[in-house]
């Protein structure tokens, strides 16, 4: 298994959790608790992408498909995981089940929706094109110890994407 598998594996999580919520529409109670762990996976998976794939991306990457580089792919990840991440913070402020939560749950997944539309697309794509399956294996041995090792509870600090490139280009 490549990071590749690893990220398109949590894309399927991710899809799945929030189809949970739909079919837990009735029940509070599961509505919190299904959320709250979505958004723990949702912080940590970003952070994980951020630490082990993105900078990878950076120094190997070309562009792919509809992207015209590992710059702007990046730098449109980074701005995506941020409103992920904001929207699924304000819905924790509400009460699970109400017209305000089901409103930042329901923003929380149309960004992360059209995020991994755009990842698969484009930085998975220009990944497995450009860099070998030794070092996406390597990579996914660290992202996997780091989501196991943050699997309870992660919270992922906004980033902002400009300087995250300049961090990581310069390293």
């Amino acid at each position: 298994m490549d990071i590749v598998d690893c990220i398109l594996a949590d894309h399927d999580r991710q899809r799945r959790m929030f189809a949970a919520l739909d079919e837990a529409k009735d029940d509070p109670e599961a509505l919190g608790k299904i959320f709250a762990k979505l958004k723990n996976f949702l912080e940590a998976h970003a952070e994980a992408e951020e630490k082990f794939f993105y900078p990878t991306l950076l120094k190997k990457g070309k562009g792919a498909l509809d992207s015209d580089s590992a710059e702007e792919t990046t730098e449109d990840a980074i701005d995506d995981h941020n409103k992920i991440a904001i929207a699924a913070e304000e819905a924790m402020r509400h009460k699970p089940g109400s017209e305000k939560w089901w409103h930042w749950v329901d923003q929380c997944n149309c960004n992360n929706s059209s995020h991994m539309s755009e990842e698969e697309r484009q930085g998975l794509t220009d990944f497995r094109r450009t860099v070998p399956l030794k070092t996406r294996v390597e990579l996914a041995i660290q992202y996997l110890a780091f989501e196991s090792a943050h699997e309870d509870e992660y919270e992922r600090e906004v980033k902002d994407p400009e300087t995250y490139i300049e961090n990581h280009e310069a390293a």
